[in-house]
């Protein structure tokens, strides 16, 4: 995510894979993995991905990440505002032999949208 590295989703995402959290209209496989990373990255050409905490077990993975960035083109039909976001994300990957293979996740998109105005604080 970011480095907006497509490559990576082909050498690090199983065929198999499946994203039980998808965006809304977004398919929950590897081809929407790659729609996402794109949808982001033109949304949030500076993007930056901070690893907060990541803990191991068996054969998942979960971290908790901050995700930075501004807001300079489309989201989801949302005109570039210019405004910086900073939001919290939490997600658990299952990975087997090497590559991930199923991804559960939660953001803070209201907290998201609200920075972008588009939604305002009760």
């Amino acid at each position: 995510f970011g480095k907006g590295n497509f490559a990576a989703v082909d050498a690090l995402i199983a065929d198999s894979f499946v994203d039980h959290s998808p965006p809304p209209n977004i398919s929950g496989d590897k081809a929407g993995m790659k729609q996402i990373v794109k949808l982001f990255r033109s949304a949030f050409p500076d993007l930056r991905v901070t690893v907060e905490d990541m803990i191991a077990e068996g054969d998942k993975v979960a971290v908790r990440i901050v995700t930075r960035g501004t807001h300079k083109g489309e989201l989801m039909g949302i005109a570039p505002t210019g405004r910086s976001v900073t939001f919290n994300e939490q997600h658990i990957v299952r990975f087997a032999n090497g590559k991930m293979t199923e991804h559960w996740g939660v953001e803070d998109n209201l907290g998201m949208m609200q920075q972008l105005g588009v939604v305002q604080a009760p």
